[in-house]
């Protein structure tokens, strides 16, 4: 007894000199470690940190003439002038509605293919098909947009060639507003729907098999496992990807819109990023855009901070 009692004594004082050592010792001792550190943190704030100086240009009148520092100071004035501006809340509608949309179905679709996916069992269809939804995620939104007026044109494309061939009228797929939301929600849920998928794989493949088993003894099918086991189990990978879905939500893609709009669809392709390129890019009223851009990273903050509050307050009680 008095062995252990004097080396657990020593262990003690050794912790307790450990923690007493201050910076210095640390920094002398892995010099290396701290400054391959440096590296990764130069380029945060080079290209992280730095660039947000910019956002002062949200309260000034800015003149290229009279530099970045040099402009006049407005304070909210340029905030005023664009909360009262129609497509300010045009810009808001479509950006809310369009990324709704998607939280609905993008979010959703790859939940149910990796249900789906888990319970086949040869391993080469399930790779196969892993493989070939996961492809879209690897193109470039203009070339997605190239090839969605190549296949949905009303004049030209190949899907309305064919359903002229067998007598049905053609569809505006991308030239009416409707049409085009539609359009523009199923292409998205297409090009997201492999990665969500893979993820929730990866969290699938961890579940204990014995709850597997003990449901089968119970004798619950294929959908009972997926919903008293499945479900269940990722069900924290689920609320992870909400809330950084849900952070997103005041933000919608700039380069999906930019690819798919056109003349003849006006009324939801004016969101909140082409309302910025509008206003800074080719207005060049740079203070108005980064005030709208700097509102769209405010609202998504306080939105991940809410879904964040809530997600917790689930895990207090027990629901995740």
């Amino acid at each position: 007894m008095k062995v252990e009692s004097a080396s657990q004594n020593e262990t003690a004082l050794k912790i307790i000199k450990a923690d007493s050592r201050g910076m210095i010792y640390y920094l002398r001792r892995d010099w290396q470690l701290y400054l391959l550190l440096l590296i990764p943190l130069s380029f945060v704030l080079v290209f992280k940190y730095a660039p947000m100086s910019g956002l002062v240009l949200a309260f000034k009148e800015y003149k290229i003439a009279k530099g970045f520092w040099g402009s006049e100071w407005v304070g909210f004035q340029v905030f005023e002038e664009i909360f009262a501006k129609h497509d300010f809340i045009r810009a808001i509608r479509n950006t809310l509605l369009l990324n709704s949309l998607d939280l609905v179905f993008s979010f959703t679709m790859p939940i149910v293919l990796a249900l789906l996916m888990s319970e086949i069992k040869s391993v080469r269809f399930k790779r196969f098909n892993q493989s070939l939804l996961y492809l879209p995620h690897f193109l470039s939104w203009i070339i997605i947009g190239a090839i969605a007026y190549q296949l949905l044109s009303e004049g030209s494309g190949m899907i309305n060639n064919l359903i002229e061939m067998m007598g049905g009228k053609r569809i505006p797929f991308l030239q009416e507003d409707t049409h085009w939301l539609i359009s523009y929600i199923a292409i998205g849920v297409w090009q997201s729907m492999g990665w969500g998928t893979i993820i929730y794989l990866a969290s699938i493949s961890s579940i204990n098999p014995e709850m597997y088993e003990a449901a089968i003894v119970d004798g619950a099918g294929r959908l009972r496992k997926m919903w008293n086991v499945t479900l269940p189990s990722i069900r924290m990978t689920i609320v992870t990807l909400l809330i950084l879905n849900l952070g997103r939500v005041m933000e919608g893609s700039f380069e999906r819109v930019f690819a798919l709009q056109n003349k003849a669809t006006t009324e939801f392709t004016t969101t909140i990023p082409v309302l910025v390129y509008r206003w800074g890019i080719e207005s060049g009223n740079f203070s108005r855009a980064t005030a709208l851009g700097l509102f769209q990273a405010v609202i998504g903050l306080v939105l991940v901070l809410m879904a964040d509050r809530i997600a917790k307050k689930l895990g207090e009680d027990g629901l995740i």
